[in-house]
């Protein structure tokens, strides 16, 4: 049953007799028949046809292509939408479809929409190759990108994420392994790969993370970078790109050597510590990814990069890192404690539940409070672990340094065995803690 405003793609047709189509060969066997004396009533019963297709030939002297009907496609005058839509939407006939009875109110098969876009998949598929060997000159271009894998560390399985940089002609890879991918590890791992090529390229291409990239238009092209990334690359003097949405094969170079890392540097080992991973990325970069032959340019990188492209890259003059300093807003939560990176903190207990200033610079963690420091400490390797202060608690729990020094949460420890005998801090600091009054 046809939807009330839909138009049913073709109309009912009355049946006629399609006419016998014979091929060239049987043809000219009829003319040779015909020629030795042969009727055409037994030409037809010898080569089991009608009198009628037999006569038809015989009276147009020979063998024709047959043509087609001259009808027009449902789809005609729509080429220029169907190509748009198809690209659009990756290749997907059937969203196209879907589109054609949304926007112009018609109903096709899928098999219809899939002829008319025929020509334009062979397209998609000739772009998509022509992606995978796009070559830049020495120091135009550097790729960049994120993986992850779970590696046992200290006998537990963490995940581990490695920050990946490839430069676009020597194919020379840096690899940097963090905790996590947020906007600060992007641009520490940036910082990190410019210092250990020795120089910057003049173009960074990023994939489109949130936390470089606020706007990406796919039919526009139209590109909005967020604006800390955008101070990141002015501060270091590149041009930032972001490849084309849902196609990662833009940035192929730097997604082989993703996979090159965890399946080359990372499979199958075990580390002893964080430390351990990271002193053994650098043999690995120095020792099997710079020295290997490599599949495409047949060369090793570290040769292409030293004779080419090192040369090539801008110098780093001595620019200072970009997030050397880190400011943080932060609550201090009801363990007297302010949570960076997972790990905790302690400050003076009377500013729980106040905000607070945190900056982290130089390995240290430095907590403020209304212009004044009430908190310093070195700041922790690894996850979830806890730096506390004796003397911030001191007053409402008793603390033991062996578990303070052990990492022990100083409000579990074990309350002293003689109670003071006096409060020991005054009254409106208690009832600032409690939330109301005595």
């Amino acid at each position: 049953m046809a939807l009330p405003g839909i138009e049913r793609e073709g109309t009912p047709r009355r049946k006629t007799r399609r006419p016998d189509v014979k091929d060239q060969e049987t043809v000219e066997l009829m003319l040779r028949l015909k020629r030795a004396g042969w009727s055409a009533r037994r030409i037809a019963r010898e080569l089991r046809c009608s009198r009628n297709t037999v006569r038809r030939y015989l009276e147009q002297g020979g063998w024709r292509p047959a043509s087609s009907p001259n009808r027009k496609a449902v789809l005609d005058g729509r080429e220029d939408w169907l190509k748009q839509q198809f690209e659009q939407h990756d290749g997907n006939a059937e969203v196209v479809r879907q589109m054609l009875v949304q926007e112009h109110k018609l109903s096709v098969s899928l098999r219809t929409v899939e002829r008319a876009v025929k020509p334009y998949r062979d397209d998609l598929k000739v772009q998509a190759v022509a992606t995978v060997r796009f070559e830049t000159a020495p120091g135009e271009q550097m790729q960049v990108d994120f993986g992850s894998k779970r590696v046992v560390i200290d006998g537990v399985e963490t995940r581990v994420y490695i920050f990946v940089a490839t430069l676009g002609y020597s194919r020379r890879c840096f690899i940097r392994f963090t905790r996590h991918e947020r906007q600060s590890a992007w641009m520490q791992g940036i910082e990190a790969a410019f210092h250990h090529f020795g120089g910057v390229p003049r173009k960074v291409l990023v994939d489109n993370a949130r936390a470089l990239v606020t706007k990406h238009d796919p039919n526009t092209g139209e590109i909005e970078f967020n604006d800390k990334f955008h101070a990141f690359a002015k501060h270091w003097g590149f041009t930032p790109k972001a490849c084309k949405p849902r196609r990662a094969r833009t940035k192929g170079k730097v997604e082989s050597n993703v996979k090159y890392a965890k399946r080359n540097c990372l499979a199958g080992h075990e580390f002893s510590s964080w430390e351990a991973m990271e002193g053994h990325g650098h043999w690995w970069m120095k020792n099997i990814a710079d020295v290997r032959e490599h599949g495409t340019t047949g060369e090793k990188p570290i040769e292409r990069f030293q004779q080419a492209e090192r040369e090539a890259l801008a110098p780093i003059d001595g620019r200072v890192p970009f997030l050397q300093v880190r400011e943080l807003q932060r609550i201090v939560h009801a363990d007297a404690c302010v949570v960076i990176d997972t790990n905790a903190y302690s400050v003076p207990w009377k500013y729980i539940r106040r905000h607070v200033s945190v900056i982290v610079a130089g390995g240290q963690v430095e907590v403020m409070h209304g212009g004044e420091r009430i908190a310093v400490h070195a700041e922790l390797p690894g996850n979830n672990r806890r730096s506390i202060e004796r003397d911030h608690l001191a007053g409402i729990v008793a603390s033991h340094p062996a578990q303070v020094q052990a990492g022990v949460d100083a409000t579990q420890a074990v309350p002293p065995e003689e109670p003071e005998a006096e409060l020991l801090r005054p009254l409106q600091e208690y009832e600032d803690f409690a939330g109301g009054s005595w």
